[in-house]
């Protein structure tokens, strides 16, 4: 990007697009629709407004390392030292120990971790480990989950922007919460209606009942700690899941199942973002001047005219079916949104 490029977005950012920002901003939808840039474009404007700003990545393609052209690493480490911005993207390795540690699979279940092992809860030493081998299904899922509340946690930080997986896995991740709630609920059943008799048993043989307590305990953190993230997720004064979809029909239409499931879960979505439409950057940004980017030829060129009359069709559709919420459009640009320059582009029409 050139020297009056850079400048031209300089002179744009205003308010910036963090202002009244809600404590933890969620990115969802489809594979490849940009949710990865729209992150990292909302991490980085909120950083350059001075507030403490975590940007997650909980896809396993380790693109924000791209987006911001530095080393995002898997604990949440600062990226830059001019502003207050930290990134971690979560290692698909490190993830499953963690799962591992919950009960989820992996070879022994051991207890680990802020919320427990569910294995040990279960009252058993080789944990809730698949009979079949490796992980059991979900243990992605659980790790991501319990990861989030780990930095949800973390007072270094005023606000959380993620970049959350494809839509599946983000569906999958929001549905944990309600599976573990029961089944803690269905363990703590069960061992209220054994406690009598395991209490009798552990007078005639001697034994200790401590580790008994100690998983009953366990357990009754896990309840509390998904409680938390139902809270915290559910509660639109603190958090905007915002839907990032491109303009073409099957990628609204998925964008409008998301928002369906998200509202089963009580999950605000105030904000849905078009990315990649084809019009000048003068039409979103109008302080840009024309003149300093490239914009789609939709008078010589025949390719982009028809592009750009299917991209009307979806954007007219979006239009429709997300109403009342606020809709945000991001012009394709020419070159590769990566590095400072092209995410403060990003950001200014985000604003």
């Amino acid at each position: 990007m050139s020297e009056l490029e850079v400048e031209a977005v300089e002179d744009v950012e205003a308010a910036g697009v963090a202002a009244g920002t809600a404590e933890y901003v969620l990115y969802g939808g489809k594979g490849g629709v940009g949710k990865t840039t729209m992150a990292a474009a909302t991490g980085l404007a909120s950083a350059h407004e001075g507030t403490p700003t975590l940007v997650v990545s909980t896809d396993p393609a380790h693109s924000l390392s791209d987006t911001y052209e530095t080393d995002v690493p898997s604990q949440p480490g600062r990226l830059r030292e001019d502003v207050p911005l930290w990134g971690v993207e979560i290692d698909p390795d490190e993830a499953m120990e963690r799962a591992s540690a919950l009960g989820f699979g992996g070879d022994d279940g051991a207890a680990g971790g802020p919320m427990g092992g569910l294995g040990e809860l279960m009252g058993g030493d080789e944990g809730a480990a698949n009979p079949f081998g490796g992980p059991m299904p979900g243990a992605d899922e659980a790790a991501a989950m319990q990861l989030l509340i780990e930095y949800l946690d973390d007072e270094r930080f005023e606000r959380v922007v993620v970049d959350t997986a494809p839509t599946g896995h983000t569906l999958r991740l929001l549905e944990l919460p309600e599976l573990m709630d029961s089944m803690m609920g269905r363990m703590l059943q069960f061992r209220e209606k054994m406690s009598g008799m395991m209490g009798s048993l552990t007078g005639m043989f001697g034994g200790d009942d401590e580790s008994d307590a100690m998983g009953t305990d366990g357990m009754e953190e896990v309840r509390e700690r998904v409680e938390r993230l139902r809270a915290v997720l559910t509660d639109p004064t603190r958090t905007d899941f915002r839907i990032v979809t491109v303009p073409e029909e099957m990628s609204v239409m998925e964008a409008k199942r998301l928002r369906a499931r998200l509202e089963e879960f009580g999950i605000p979505v105030s904000t849905v973002v078009v990315n990649k439409v084809m019009e000048p950057l003068v039409d979103v940004v109008p302080d840009i001047p024309d003149e300093t980017f490239v914009s789609p030829n939709l008078d010589a060129c025949e390719f982009c005219q028809r592009r750009w009359d299917v991209q009307q069709d979806a954007l007219a559709e979006a239009q429709e079916l997300f109403r009342g919420h606020d809709v945000k459009r991001v012009p394709l640009l020419a070159e590769e949104v990566r590095g400072e320059s092209a995410l403060r582009v990003v950001g200014a029409c985000l604003s």
